[in-house]
C-alpha cells in the first residue's frame, strides 16, 4: 500500500503558474506509474498527465500539452506537476494516483489503485 498526498494548490490569476506535489509514503514510491488527475464542479474526474515509474515517459491530455509538465523525484518519494498558463477552465481538484499495473500510459480511473484526498487549484480570469 501507498500513501499520498498532495500540496501546493491555491488561487492564481490567469496565466500564472503554480507547482503541485504529491509526497508518497509507505511502499517503494518507484515501483509505481503515477498519474495526476482533475475534477471541476458538476464535472467527472478526468486524466492530465502520467509518468512512468523512472519518469523516463510521460503522457498528457491535450488540454493541458505545453502547458502542464509532469516529473518525479524518486529519491524523494515525490511526483510534481509544474502548470504553467493557466486558464479558469483548469480550476478544480486536483489528485495524484499511483498504479501498480506494468502497462503505460494509464489514463484511466480504473488503472489506478492509489488516491490522494486532492489539492484545490482556483484560477481567476
Amino acid at each position: 500500500q501507498v500513501q499520498l498526498v498532495e500540496s501546493g494548490g491555491g488561487l492564481v490569476q490567469a496565466g500564472d503558474s503554480l507547482r503541485l506535489s504529491c509526497a508518497a509514503s509507505g511502499r517503494t514510491f518507484s515501483r509505481f506509474h503515477m498519474g495526476w488527475f482533475r475534477q471541476a464542479p458538476g464535472r467527472e474526474r478526468e486524466f492530465v498527465a502520467a509518468i512512468s515509474r523512472t519518469g523516463g515517459n510521460t503522457y498528457y491530455a491535450d488540454s493541458v500539452k505545453g502547458r502542464f509538465t509532469i516529473f518525479r523525484d524518486n529519491a524523494k518519494n515525490t511526483l510534481y506537476l509544474q502548470m504553467n498558463s493557466l486558464k479558469p477552465e483548469d480550476t478544480a481538484v486536483y489528485y495524484c494516483a499511483a498504479s501498480e499495473d506494468g502497462g503505460f500510459p494509464h489514463t484511466l480511473l480504473y488503472d489506478y489503485d492509489y488516491w490522494g484526498q486532492g489539492t484545490q487549484v482556483t484560477v481567476s480570469s
